[in-house]
């Protein structure tokens, strides 16, 4: 379940909008299916009309216009909870349930008797535009006694409240919780961007594939909607101007030994680069943004790192690099000579062709790598999300180097590299398979200007397989279940897209001698407690919504409202002849 709160001051719009049609004409039979005992007595599951949403605004807004109380950024607390479409249709009765534990969670209700209660409502009006069921509630953050309702870390109380609705509800349980793990969102403007290029992506493909088979095929506008629009949203992550700029920065740390060359290298990728000083500094870099190159007329749109990805944040960075002084005054130059656009000071290794004959002892690096791997536990958070940063950005620099638009290669990247979002940085730094995925980086990066053949490249992806392999099975054993058949999905579809397309290539004689040999073995995964963990704040929710429903059962609210006085007007006394001092 995904909670989103939103604060605001105006209360008759927000109701006004969720009674009404919607951005998209996507609301449907408008109608209340929970709030406080009042409106729950003067309404039924009747669809609200135009004016219902303005008494309800009038009944909800009472004790704030009638005391008079100000709330700084708004009194109008506003949440919508969203399940999955998969997770299917719930009734009017179950939201209300699920409603009022949450109100009583957030502690908007009488908080067990010691306060007044919050005004408020739960309307429900139809699926989201993406299928998903939701209920939208509105509540008023100035009590019956006109105190104010605290909205303290309400996000945080939020995200609490929603992981216990799921331990409660049986609801499916949002796994980057668990795995403390996280991707960012898209802004409205940013989304609408995205999905206006993928538009166009979605229909270059589709008449390119169309081409290929040949025969009588439709036209792109006269496709079935549905079908459309499934081509349309395959298109959308993987043609967000972020993702492809991570791909970019990710391969380019992926590749790089020290911090200079990953500068480097992202300029060499064509990427604009703006390094972030500390302040009152020249040479201490804290931070980054990248941008890609505008159209003639436009600017350029930048990012940082901790927006393209948790994991490519500078600091992050850093752990995978040597800190030393000589090191790091290299990279200011470096960084220096981005920002200013000047030519790299100090070109290294990126200039150069890489030796052939590294192919092979690269892949052997890699399938050893792959067998340290069988001793590490897999709930080992840390190491694995290391290694799934590590093997996103072998496959990023392939796609980078032979893919003109993001394809099976970029997929695998991106799947992989959510297994890498973790939000706190690892206890101790991981270096394990740091060189030899280095290596292998570097000559992906390098394969669109040459190697050695076919065959070494089939040789390396049949380990970097195996290295998914194995952070699917830590997805699996850590109970994401939702995460590991992405990457499952990454592997057998998208990858097995590539061997294939490999394997039906000529390859020299020359290239077969080099294919190293590869172990397929998968080593038994260790047994690991996937049962639902309940920290402190979700238990200490759970509680709480276990209170309030014991204490409903026992009392029958009101259909009358409780009786709200005016705010009396405020009078200034002055001495006069009969009081003062001077009396």
């Amino acid at each position: 379940m995904m909670p989103n709160v939103t604060r605001g001051d105006r209360m008759p719009g927000l109701v006004s909008y969720l009674v009404g049609g919607g951005r998209h004409n996507e609301h449907t039979e408008p109608h209340l299916v929970a709030g406080d005992h009042a409106l729950m007595a003067w309404y039924d599951d009747a669809e609200l009309s135009v004016d219902n949403a303005k008494a309800i605004a009038r009944h909800l807004d009472r004790p704030r216009t009638a005391m008079g109380v100000e709330v700084k950024g708004g009194h109008v607390w506003h949440a919508s909870l969203s399940l999955r479409a998969e997770e299917g249709i719930r009734t009017d009765q179950e939201w209300a349930a699920i409603a009022q534990d949450f109100v009583s969670a957030m502690g908007f209700d009488d908080n067990d008797g010691t306060k007044a209660p919050c005004r408020w409502v739960a309307i429900r009006h139809g699926l989201s535009q993406a299928g998903n069921d939701h209920v939208h509630i509105a509540v008023n953050l100035v009590r019956e006694d006109g105190t104010k309702a605290s909205t303290h870390l309400d996000y945080q109380r939020a995200q609490n409240a929603a992981r216990a609705l799921e331990v409660k509800y049986g609801l499916e349980q949002l796994e980057s919780t668990k795995g403390e793990r996280a991707t960012r969102g898209y802004s409205p403007a940013e989304q609408s961007r995205v999905e206006e290029r993928s538009a166009l992506m979605a229909q270059r493909k589709y008449e390119q594939h169309a081409a290929r088979i040949g025969g009588e095929q439709p036209e792109w506008h006269r496709l079935d909607p549905k079908e459309r629009q499934a081509r349309i949203t395959a298109e959308v992550r993987l043609n967000a101007p972020r993702n492809d700029l991570a791909r970019s920065v990710r391969a380019a740390a992926g590749a790089s030994e020290n911090e200079a060359e990953f500068v480097r290298r992202l300029r060499r990728s064509g990427v604009l680069v703006r390094p972030r000083f500390a302040e009152g500094t020249t040479d201490v870099i804290t931070g980054y943004s990248v941008a890609t190159r505008p159209t003639k007329g436009d600017r350029p749109i930048w990012y940082g790192g901790g927006q393209m990805g948790r994991d490519l944040t500078l600091p992050r960075l850093r752990e995978g690099w040597p800190d030393t002084p000589t090191g790091a005054t290299d990279a200011a130059a470096e960084w220096q000579a981005a920002g200013r656009g000047r030519r790299p000071v100090a070109p290294g290794r990126e200039m150069r062709e890489p030796d052939p004959e590294l192919w092979q002892r690269h892949t052997e690096e890699v399938g050893q790598l792959r067998e340290q791997l069988r001793s590490i536990p897999l709930d080992d958070r840390d190491t694995w999300s290391t290694v799934a940063r590590q093997t996103a950005a072998a496959f990023a620099a392939w796609s980078n180097a032979v893919e003109e638009t993001p394809g099976d290669l970029a997929e695998a990247s991106d799947a992989l590299a959510k297994s890498a979002q973790t939000y706190r940085r690892p206890v101790k730094r991981q270096r394990a398979g740091r060189v030899a995925m280095s290596g292998a980086t570097m000559l992906l990066a390098s394969v669109a200007r040459g190697g050695q053949g076919t065959a070494a490249q089939l040789a390396m992806l049949r380990q970097l397989m195996n290295l998914s392999q194995a952070v699917y099975d830590a997805a699996k054993a850590a109970g994401e279940a939702r995460q590991a058949a992405n990457v499952e999905a990454a592997v057998r579809e998208r990858v097995m897209n590539v061997r294939r397309q490999l394997e039906a290539m000529p390859a020299p004689a020359a290239a077969m001698s080099t294919t190293a040999p590869t172990s397929t073995a998968t080593a038994t995964p260790p047994k690991v407690d996937r049962s639902a963990i309940v920290d402190a704040s979700v238990q200490e929710a759970l509680d709480k919504m276990q209170r309030a429903e014991e204490q409903r059962n026992k009392t029958t609210g009101s259909p009358v409202p409780p009786q709200v006085e005016p705010a009396r007007p405020r009078t200034t006394t002055k001495p006069g002849a009969d009081r003062g001092p001077e009396r």
